[in-house]
């Protein structure tokens, strides 16, 4: 199979695309500098086009297309720069002979074309033009390398914020579960309830969250069925509240970053108190600002030292740093008996 069969229709277009943009190059130099240059010759009251000049400047073309698209990708791009050294030192000789023995005995014959003037001079001439063009496919590689390192590095945070995500729906089901499992066994009239504020949940999970964003009002109507389902687990052991406040209607934000912060407030309190529990959750938007502030109790002395360290709390700030770097601000406060989060988001794109 040819070597032209592994490239693809868009590859060869770049390639046509790229090349005419040379010849662009090359036709504009000509006629930007023919006038002061030789381009045209003065005949009667006008000017005559001097195109022996323009075959001149495409045989320079002609090495530089050489060096862009045989030489560059296939030694310099691989790290073989001894052999591409030695190939522009072949292209340029080439274009030196081309130009002294074929060209110049063509259009020049008595004059240029009787004599060698040797390779050293018409490298220095031929030179600058041969760069240019060189310089020309260089800076058109770095630029697509670059829109393709943004592309590669967009679609790697994505996977991993996939993955991410991912870790969030199966953590919060298990201790959703544990807790129905509790009540289960109770026999207790509220399993309906739960189950119910669990599908709710759930289904915001699977089908709301697919989006990279969501709005913020729906985002808001999950943290508060989820504030309910789990203050059903501490009942007359202590205080829940969650208030919020802010038009959310029309700001999106990152699904299942919030909650993660919420939920770490009932493990730390339902884990080290069986009583005088109170949780105090705030939810607020002011301008593009989100801000969350959390505030639980918990024993001097528990068994929720482990729990600071947990997957969920690392997973979302990774979460964080992917999708708002420089954009948040998050502060955790752990005295005593009080455990704090503050935390601001811009969520401006």
């Amino acid at each position: 199979m040819s070597q032209s069969q592994f490239i693809n229709k868009p590859q060869r277009q770049n390639l046509w695309i790229e090349v005419g943009i040379l010849v662009l190059i090359a036709l504009a130099f000509f006629f930007g500098t023919s006038l002061t240059r030789g381009g045209f010759e003065t005949e009667g009251t006008g000017y005559v086009f001097n195109w022996t000049r323009l075959v001149f400047l495409f045989n320079y073309l002609l090495a530089a297309l050489v060096i862009n698209y045989v030489l560059l990708p296939k030694y310099y791009y691989i790290g073989k720069y001894i052999h591409f050294a030695i190939g522009i030192v072949v292209v340029i000789v080439g274009s030196v002979l081309i130009e002294e023995l074929v060209l110049e005995k063509i259009f020049f014959p008595d004059t240029r074309g009787s004599r060698f003037t040797g390779v050293f001079f018409n490298f220095i001439r031929m030179i600058p033009m041969i760069m240019l063009f060189v310089g020309f496919k260089f800076a058109w590689d770095a630029q697509r390398k670059e829109r393709e390192l943004s592309h590669l590095k967009e679609a790697i945070n994505d996977s991993q914020l996939q993955f991410l995500k991912s870790q969030i729906n199966p953590h919060f089901l298990f201790n959703s579960l544990n807790n129905l499992y509790s009540y289960a066994l109770e026999q207790s009239d509220k399993t309906p309830g739960i189950i119910l504020e669990l599908s709710s949940l759930l289904r915001y999970m699977l089908y709301d969250c697919r989006e990279s964003y969501v709005p913020l009002d729906k985002e808001a109507k999950y943290i508060d069925d989820f504030v309910k389902l789990q203050s059903l687990q501490i009942e007359d052991r202590g205080d829940v509240s969650f208030t919020s406040s802010g038009d959310f209607k029309e700001s999106m934000i990152a699904p299942l970053i919030l909650i993660v912060f919420i939920e770490n407030c009932f493990k730390h309190s339902t884990s080290s108190q069986s009583d005088k529990i109170k949780i105090n959750i705030d939810l607020s938007l002011q301008g593009d600002v989100v801000r969350l502030k959390c505030q639980n109790t918990h024993a001097k002395t528990s068994n929720t030292d482990n729990l600071t360290q947990g997957i969920g709390l690392e997973n979302v700030k990774t979460r964080l740093e992917l999708l708002y770097p420089d954009k948040y601000d998050l502060r955790i406060n752990d005295s005593e008996d009080v455990y704090t989060v503050d935390l601001k988001i811009n969520i401006v794109s």
